[in-house]
């Protein structure tokens, strides 16, 4: 294929073709480069003369230099309408480059390309899978909701194709088209439920990379293809192993029982010491019988062993991964080597193993420490790599190797880069916590640090010491007064905050130096940064309170200080102390524990790894590298306490004997011919072959246990063996499964004769792949017959039998059905014919059909309203916020989230929603009564409010177990709604049906600054959930929503005018929401 893919001398005209490349060569010298590749007007009328030339050379030579400019990053758009019309080409090579160009630029020309829709077509027909591919390609990516029957039927062609090159093209348009309408997906599954039983390496990754974006959930596609997948991955290429080998991550953590137990068993062994001989002999056997690793489990970790030697990284971490979340502990450790053989790669890709090895090496420690020196930091990494490997370095520390390490970590203190030594300052604390043996050594080093002339090091060292010595109850006075020293000269504001909290907490300590210090910090108290300043109050009320005769005026001088001061935290502390410290005749009943509040002791803080708590994400994920949870992440399930059925990925095993696979194929037709004639017949054979395939499944599993990891050409020889070999019965089951899978995609839709062509090609081609004999079919072919009649007289039947699961499976996974748009679309498609006739009767299906879908939201505000102050509340405080999802309790509900805080130090209990008072129509979903709230404890909980399209309040009562209270919610005009996605043409046909008195408008006035498309959206999504319809337009910006209770449109659209003024328009049925959304978009839009 790839001989195809660029021989461009194999067709007729070879030494033409010579010529033309010689021609090219010339034409692109380096000495006119760039003039070649200029955008002045001259050249590119040039280009398009030579595009509407009759010779073929000069076609040809204008592609090539259009493709240049496409690749040099030159605009080629204007290009389009004189590229376009050699869509039809007969040049081969014109034709490719052609496509080529089209690719990069559909999308963007989309009428022009909409024209040349009929050549697309019969390109797909064409003798060379190239431009078969390439046709495909292009119509994908013209995004247009227009063509989605035609882009469906040429999918559905395409991944029958017997090129695996359009298969895999095939697979690649079924992402784009699901993302362009979403509503097609069961239609689009049945395609991937194809593709997945392809055979060919090439298909495989692209067509899992469709079933992750489309249909992730559907864990039973997976099942009888899992083992092929397992047996090709070594063979698939390189980015295609890297999504299958997530994928199969993701089904092992649903299929297989966890089997890290094993490793954990001796650590219950020592927790249950006390157990008697019996219950622990018990125990042992259960654990013996719950670690049996499945033998497909086995064939996971055994298949993608070898990929740990690829040369690309991702392949390699993706096997890390896969070894991480699903093999026993016993045998990651494999992978270690291969993670430090990647740190010799580019430093993106060390950053991103060296974060998946900090997560590993905090849990299993070993996996590392034979590769301790390869975390050295170099002199030529950069900040980011030292930073990651001075944590592994921290988390691989232990009694044997911390000396080994200080020395090191003395070495980076040196190092010019000050980032990197103020890290490695925290790093020998964390040392000092973790290993107690050396706390006094690091310690020590530290306050050696306190003399060095970088201050970044001193402050830094002084924060550290003052955590350490924090969790040293010892005491430290000569420490404490070198650093009450250093305040005269550091000047890194964190530092002295720092220096200032320790003398006085340590205030009896050193009582000679604390009242020194605050006579100091009292005369440049109005120069110091605001932490500085806010400890100075501190050390203030601690000497206060511990030697009010020698600091007593001070006190009171830093108080009038801080009085006046700009920073309101500031004056709000000084307030705060005065009343507590100083008494008179207001001070309330805590100031007599002032000095239990001010000197009580304080608990040591934690130091920790940033990345502790970044294991419950995948590794090697981008949620993984940015500690939060990326669009698109597929989560990693628990796993099953008892595994699922492995009976169900034994349908279809390639490398199993002929009988076992006729078998297992009879025993899935069975249950689709219980209504015909021969059942009995059918059910016998079925249950005679029960036991043949559970023996076989054995076998076969037993035999891949035995074999080495590099078997990949032994299965594919031995798979093509079973293909040729195979007698007639083997060759009559696999043409009636290809009937019944074409039987379930298009039932009704075309006549018998056109079913028999049909059956007539399939034959064709399996005689064409396969060298059996000619009896076997002819034998085919009269089953084929029998079994058609059946289905004529049974269709009606079956079509009605098989359209119901797929309308529960949409109205689960969607919010609306979606089967009426979806049905008519499917039907006719099998007998469209791709001529233009068919063409326009796909486009006036489509355009009938309504394309305006609910999206998911743009932005979600977190503000939250009050909804019960803690001071009337009784300690009980209530805050509430929209958080802008489906509400799952009804389709007409807003959803509102209610967080619950107890605030007092006794339990709360009973906490129950009592007395609705709802205006009339109204309707409320309450949460669940709450048993208990812990004091100081905090629950968020899910209501749903159908508030009849308004703002009125819903007014009800929040109790607990002894108190009502009366609380109300007013929802903001822009939570009423929900996002809708619909095209520019959609938006301007809804907009002209809904005039009058159904559109409100306004003028704004505002800077030019506050109209640009990212402010206006940002301002406009902030006030209301709506979606962002594609405008043609820079200057027109529109929104759409639909009403959450009457589903009514809103169309919000915001017109820049010249100067600085902008046009507000809102067409809605209903107008009250859209004046009250008005009034509050206007403010919003006009202010900067």
């Amino acid at each position: 294929m790839s001989s195809n893919s660029f021989a461009y001398n194999e067709q007729s005209g070879g030494g033409e073709a010579t010529e033309l490349g010689q021609e090219a060569t010339s034409t692109i010298s380096p000495s006119g480069a760039f003039g070649l590749f200029s955008s002045d007007l001259k050249k590119n009328e040039d280009l398009k003369q030579m595009l509407e030339s009759n010779k073929d050379s000069a076609k040809l030579d204008a592609m090539k230099r259009i493709v240049g400019m496409i690749a040099k990053g030159k605009n080629a758009s204007e290009m389009f309408p004189a590229v376009v019309k050699n869509v039809a080409s007969k040049n081969i090579e014109i034709k490719k480059l052609v496509y080529v160009y089209l690719v990069r630029y559909a999308e963007e020309q989309q009428d022009l390309a909409l024209l040349s829709i009929s050549t697309f077509q019969r390109a797909l027909k064409d003798p060379n899978q190239l431009i078969r591919a390439s046709a495909l390609r292009v119509l994908s990516s013209i995004r247009v909701p227009i063509i989605v029957p035609i882009m469906m039927l040429a999918i559905k062609e395409a991944s029958a194709d017997l090129s695996p090159y359009v298969r895999k093209n095939a697979a690649h348009a079924i992402q784009k088209l699901y993302s362009l309408d979403p509503e097609q997906k069961e239609l689009l599954i049945e395609i991937i439920e194809k593709l997945l039983k392809d055979k060919s390496t090439l298909v495989a990754g692209s067509v899992v990379m469709a079933f992750e974006e489309v249909c992730p959930d559907r864990i039973d596609l997976i099942h009888k293809n899992y083992r092929k997948l397992c047996n090709l991955l070594v063979d698939v290429e390189e980015w295609g192993q890297v999504v299958i080998i997530h994928m199969l991550t993701r089904y092992a953590r649903t299929q297989f029982v966890s089997p890290w137990k094993e490793d954990g068993g001796l650590e219950d062994n020592e927790k249950n010491f006390y157990d008697s001989d019996d219950e622990q002999k018990e125990k042992t056997d259960q654990r013996k019988k719950a670690y049996t690793m499945d033998p497909d489990h086995r064939l996971l970790i055994r298949n993608t062993k070898p990929l740990l030697q690829s040369r690309n990284a991702a392949v390699v971490m993706a096997v890390a991964q896969l070894y991480w979340h699903i093999s026993p502990k016993s045998e990651a450790g494999i992978i270690s080597k291969s993670l430090v053989r990647l740190l010799r790669s580019n430093r993106e890709v060390q950053y991103i193993v060296l974060q998946n090895i900090a997560t590993m090496s905090i849990h299993r420690k070993g996996m590392f420490e034979p590769y301790l020196k390869s975390f050295y930091v170099r002199s030529t990494d950069p900040t980011m790599i030292k930073t990651l490997k001075l944590e592994i370095l921290t988390n691989l520390a232990n009694e044997a190797n911390i000396s080994t390490l200080l020395r090191e970590f003395q070495t980076y203190v040196k190092s010019q880069d000050k980032q990197f030594a103020a890290a490695t300052i925290q790093t020998i604390g964390r040392c000092a916590t973790n290993i107690s043996e050396v706390a006094d050594t690091c310690l020590n080093g530290l306050v050696c640090l306190l003399s060095n002339r970088d201050e970044i090091v001193v402050a830094e060292s002084v924060v550290v010491i003052k955590k350490l010595l924090q969790m040293q109850p010892a005491q430290h006075g000569e420490i404490i007064k070198h650093m009450a020293k250093l305040l005269d000269n550091i000047t890194v504001p964190v530092a002295r905050a720092s220096i200032l909290w320790l003398i006085g907490e340590n205030c009896e300590r050193v009582p000679k130096i604390a009242p020194d210090v605050l006579r100091k910090m009292a005369k440049s108290f109005t120069s110091e940064d605001d932490l500085v300043k806010l400890q100075i109050l501190n050390l203030g009320a601690k000497l206060y309170l511990t030697n009010s005769k020698q600091t007593k005026l001070l006190t009171q001088y830093i108080l009038n200080l801080g009085k006046y001061d700009q920073n309101y935290d500031i004056r709000d502390r000084t307030r705060f102390i005065r009343q507590l410290i100083v008494p008179n005749e207001k001070s309330g009943a805590l100031s007599k524990y002032a000095k239990k509040i001010f000197l009580a002791q304080k608990p040591a803080p934690l130091l920790e790894s940033p990345f502790k708590d970044r294991d419950h994400f995948q590794l090697g994920t981008l949620s993984h590298t940015l500690n939060t949870k990326a669009a698109g992440y597929l989560e990693l399930s628990n796993w099953p306490e008892v595994a699922p059925d492995p009976s169900v990925r034994n349908v279809e095993v390639t490398e199993l004997a002929k009988e076992w696979t006729a078998a297992g194929k009879a025993k899935k037709e069975n249950p689709a011919k219980k209504f015909y004639s021969e059942s009995e017949e059918e059910e016998d054979s079925s249950s005679s072959s029960d036991s043949e395939s559970e023996s076989g499944s054995e076998s076969g599993e037993q035999a891949e246990e035995g074999d080495s990891s590099d078997d990949s050409s032994e299965d594919s020889s031995s798979e093509s063996e079973s293909e040729s070999g195979s007698g007639s019965e083997s060759e009559g089951e696999d043409k009636r499964t290809a009937r019944r899978n074409s039987k379930a995609k298009g039932k009704g839709d075309s006549e018998d004769g056109e079913k028999e062509n049909e059956k007539s090609e399939s034959s064709d081609s399996s005689s064409a792949e396969s060298s059996s004999v000619e009896e076997s079919s002819s034998d085919s072919e009269s089953e084929k017959e029998s079994e058609s009649r059946k289905v004529t007289k049974e269709k009606e039947k079956k079509t009605k039998q098989d359209r119901n699961p797929v309308t529960k499976d949409v109205s689960l996974l969607d919010l609306d059905d979606f089967n009426p748009v979806i049905t008519p679309v499917a039907h006719p498609t099998p007998a469209l014919s791709p001529s233009l006739i068919a063409d326009l009767e796909g486009l006036n299906l489509s355009s009938s059909s309504s394309v305006i879908s609910v999206s998911t939201p743009v932005f979600v505000p977190m503000k939250t309203h009050v909804l019960l102050h803690r001071m009337s509340g009784k300690g009980l405080a209530a805050h509430y916020f929209f958080p802008r999802q489906p509400c799952i309790f009804g389709d007409k509900m807003v959803s509102v989230q209610i967080t619950l805080n107890n605030t007092t130090d006794r339990k709360m209990e009973n906490i129950h929603i009592k007395e609705k008072k709802l205006p009339v129509g109204m309707q409320m979903h309450v949460f669940n009564p709450i048993e208990s709230l812990e004091p100081e404890g905090s629950i968020t909980v899910s209501m749903g409010i159908d508030f009849c399209d308004s703002t009125q309040t819903a007014s009800f009562q929040l109790c607990t177990k002894d108190d009502c209270f009366n609380v109300n919610i007013q929802p903001p005009v822009g939570e009423l709604l929900l996002p809708v996605a619909m095209s520019e043409k959609d938006f301007k046909k809804e907009q002209g049906m809904l005039t009058g008195m159904n559109e409100t408008s306004a003028l704004i006035v505002a800077a030019p600054h506050n109209f640009t498309s990212t402010v206006i959206l940002q301002k406009v999504v902030n006030v209301a959930n709506v979606g962002v319809v594609p405008s043609g337009q820079d200057n027109i910006h529109r929104f759409a929503a639909k009403t959450v209770h009457s589903g009514s449109l809103m169309l919000v659209t915001v017109e820049l005018k010249e100067g600085s003024t902008a046009q507000l328009i809102i067409n809605t049925e209903k107008t009250v929401i859209g004046s009250v959304l008005l009034r509050e978009l206007k403010p919003v839009l006009s202010q900067g």
